[in-house]
């Protein structure tokens, strides 16, 4: 490709290097840098490109993107190169976004669950539809491991012209803070930009509460319309001064667009009316839980906003089923219950312990830990939470990293301070799981949360296979 094409709408000037260079590959990784290619140099967090600048340039790289002047005769400035990366990587593949009716989805909880029923709802219309998210990538049914809930610039540009060659006409996708702070979806034009919630979570990153919400709000400067939940409790600032008309739904407000009514809980899902402008429709959905309201709620004026019929809707959404590690229930054929699901937040724990509360007959026990190298505070907030709504507690470990385990459980356990909720201790996971299960009575549910679709743990030097549907599986067998 021709730098000056590789370039365009990047705002960067050639400077002195000629436009109609051939340029043969792109990268922002040093290792990756060969003759001929255009390397540019990203500021980490933990590593910053502009070291590997010159290197990059004595390698034979045609140019070298950067934002401060190295005095390299190969460089080019930019104001951001995260921006300008992003830009280059859409250039580079030919604007696949640009050929798809593209969804994105921002929000601290409900992503997966909402990205995977707007899916399920499109291809229930006729189309085939491309996912990006947590679990894992989809185009139409082919499975694609993801690292990132949003991927780095090129993958994304990368996944999304394969979504094209391969005859897809939407891609909903995850769209994390990160990726949005980092620019990583520039050069991506929304259809629909969609917010679900916000709690608290990578304070470790974003470091207040505004700066995570003004992360997510810069989902709506790349969006033609924008989609908010009229409920939550940041609805208001989220949608103050955004660029694009707006829509809303709510389970509780007649003022927004579109309201659930009527909402009946069952232990294998929920029932509600869905109502907008003149047209109530019957929902029967096959996820349980208040969030799975908001979920579906939020899948449903999605696809009304894309153009679907309000009757085809409701059937799609009550047609969709669950996803895995999203109050996943785990067959046993005993008494009692296992339901693995994700939450990792003070709002997602409260959120499902109140879903299971509201269906199991006899104990809520649930079992969790906190991620190591993440946000400290949320862990005796989360303690406290699953306190408040269980009638015992097994505090364990989830990703502790490079973090001892006893300290993340120690401030975990500083939650439980002021609750007479009982409580054990078991460090190791999966012996933890273990002694749930051993120590069981008639008519529990057993929540297993924070690893969810996960079938790997994060310790200090290596990452172990844990699929926890198997240890339930041995745990049953022994």
């Amino acid at each position: 490709m021709k730098l000056y094409d590789l370039l365009a709408d990047t705002g960067i000037s050639l400077g002195f290097l000629k436009e109609d260079a051939e340029i043969v590959s792109i990268t922002c990784d040093s290792r990756r840098v060969e003759p001929g290619c255009l390397f540019v140099c990203i500021e980490g967090t933990a590593v910053d490109g502009h070291r590997f600048a010159e290197a990059a340039q004595q390698a034979g790289a045609t140019a070298v993107v950067v934002q401060r002047d190295l005095g390299l005769h190969t460089q080019l400035m930019a104001e951001n190169t995260r921006m300008a990366w992003a830009q280059i990587c859409a250039n580079w593949f030919g604007h696949p976004a640009s050929r798809l009716k593209m969804v994105g989805v921002t929000g601290t909880n409900g992503k997966t669950t909402t990205t995977t029923l707007i899916k399920s709802m499109l291809e229930y219309e006729g189309h085939k539809v491309g996912l990006i998210g947590t679990i894992h990538n989809l185009i139409g049914d082919r499975v694609l491991p993801a690292r990132h809930t949003t991927p780095d610039p090129y993958d994304l540009q990368s996944l999304l012209a394969l979504m094209v060659v391969e005859g897809c006409d939407y891609c909903v996708m995850e769209v994390s803070s990160h990726a949005l702070d980092q620019r990583r979806v520039a050069g991506c034009v929304y259809e629909v930009g969609v917010f679900t919630n916000l709690t608290q979570d990578h304070l470790d990153y974003h470091g207040t509460m505004e700066n995570y919400m003004l992360a997510k709000k810069e989902l709506f400067s790349l969006s033609r319309h924008g989609i908010v939940n009229y409920d939550d409790a940041w609805a208001s600032a989220i949608s103050d001064g955004v660029p694009c008309p707006l829509t809303t739904y709510s389970a509780k407000d007649d003022a927004a667009d579109y309201v659930a009514r009527n909402i009946r809980y069952r232990a294998d899902g929920v029932d509600f009316e869905l109502v907008g402008i003149g047209r109530i429709g019957r929902v029967r959905m096959q996820i349980p839980g208040q969030f799975s309201v908001y979920n579906g709620l939020c899948a449903a004026t999605v696809c009304l906003q894309l153009g679907m019929p309000f009757d085809r809707v409701v059937e799609a959404l009550s047609a969709a089923a669950g996803v895995k590690g999203r109050a996943e229930v785990v067959p046993t054929g005993r008494d009692f219950t296992v339901v693995i699901d994700y939450a990792h937040t003070p709002d997602g724990l409260d959120n499902i312990c109140r879903t299971l509360k509201q269906c199991c007959t006899g104990r809520l026990v649930t079992l969790f830990g906190c991620g190591g190298d993440r946000d400290k505070t949320k862990r005796p907030l989360m303690g406290a939470v699953a306190a408040s709504l269980s009638d015992y507690l097994v505090v364990t470990s989830d990703n502790p990293r490079s973090e001892d385990p006893a300290a993340i459980i120690a401030d975990i356990v500083a939650g439980l301070a002021d609750t007479a909720t009982p409580y054990t201790v078991v460090e190791n996971r999966v012996e933890a799981i273990h002694w749930a299960i051993d120590h069981a009575q008639p008519g529990d549910t057993i929540l297993l949360a924070g690893k969810g679709h996960e079938t790997y743990q994060i310790l200090a030097d290596e990452t172990i296979h844990l699929d926890e549907r198997e240890v339930v599986a041995e745990a049953l067998n022994r």
